[in-house]
């Protein structure tokens, strides 16, 4: 199957692409947008790759789903489009930022900045029907992401990957912690922000660890 994805990532993937489960998510997904909303918009599923060949992956920060209300997802998780209001997990991510490296709050939510630095922000399910969280679940995309994670860990050194909360987590339990840095905390949403992800201090720690090993930090 031919997809369309940054070059670096289609001949690492195209794999995955020609599998049986594929053809019957591309399938599914296809029908989903034909028959109403669905986020983000189709030219962006893979916007998180696009942005950040895999040569050049240096932090992945997963989560599980892109935003479901109209022009916030654009393919990146957490991230939102320019002039749109900071969902509660991003206003708590800046809170952390903020905390743990002084910096101000961005005006934007739009994390496109940290992909072109080498962040892969990388969702486990890559589209999502409008106003139904977790509506794309379980149709194919988590073995695909599983596939994207495997490939970075077992092909790659030096990475940091940054797994908040039980679901990411186990999404990527089976990392070797002797090649890479694995930072984990509760998730940032509300409910559980203040049960560990405040003062968790990722984004430090990932900097320190990319300079250790020849990186340049991340601008966050």
């Amino acid at each position: 199957m031919n997809v369309r994805i940054e070059d670096s990532w289609k001949q690492r993937l195209q794999g995955e692409f020609d599998k049986p489960y594929f053809e019957n998510l591309t399938r599914y997904v296809r029908s989903e947008y034909a028959a109403g909303a669905v986020y983000p918009p189709g030219a962006q599923m893979f916007a998180a790759f696009d942005a950040c060949p895999f040569d050049k992956v240096r932090v992945v920060i997963l989560g599980q789903d892109p935003y479901h209300e109209p022009g916030q997802a654009h393919g990146l998780c957490f991230s939102v489009n320019d002039g749109v209001a900071f969902p509660p997990s991003l206003v708590n991510i800046f809170k952390e930022i903020a905390d743990d490296l002084g910096k101000p709050v961005p005006t934007s939510g739009n994390l496109m900045r940290w992909a072109e630095q080498g962040v892969l922000l990388l969702n486990a399910t890559l589209t999502v029907r409008a106003h139904q969280a977790g509506s794309h679940q379980n149709k194919g995309w988590e073995t695909f992401t599983d596939a994207v994670i495997h490939r970075l860990a077992e092909e790659r050194e030096h990475i940091v990957f940054i797994l908040w909360g039980s679901y990411a987590q186990r999404k990527g339990a089976f990392i070797d912690r002797n090649r890479h840095l694995v930072l984990q905390s509760p998730h940032p949403s509300p409910l559980s922000a203040y049960r560990g992800f405040f003062g968790n201090k990722h984004f430090s720690r990932a900097n320190a660890y990319l300079q250790q090993n020849g990186y340049e930090p991340i601008d966050w």
